[in-house]
């Protein structure tokens, strides 16, 4: 396996050595976490030109009712959380 140096500052270096963390299992999770990320997103991207080729540019008052349909969705998640 390739090796890699990374710095920390030095108050987190200190917190990771206190708590006897296994930084590179840590930061290997860490990494695939962004790498998904970033090829979610990128498919995400995708998914949207795709659509749009499709069937067009939304218009604002599409838009606007997307807004609010999200607002409402999230405002109930919130209150199922909290």
């Amino acid at each position: 396996m390739p090796r890699m140096q990374i710095y920390l500052p030095k108050g987190m270096y200190e917190q990771v050595k206190a708590r006897g963390l296994p930084v590179s299992e840590l930061l290997q999770r860490a990494v695939q976490a962004e790498l998904r990320r970033q090829d979610l997103l990128a498919e995400a991207d995708r998914y949207v030109a795709d659509l749009v080729a499709e069937v067009g540019v939304p218009s604002a008052a599409e838009r606007a009712g997307a807004d609010a349909l999200a607002r409402r969705l999230l405002r109930g998640h919130m209150r199922q959380a909290g």
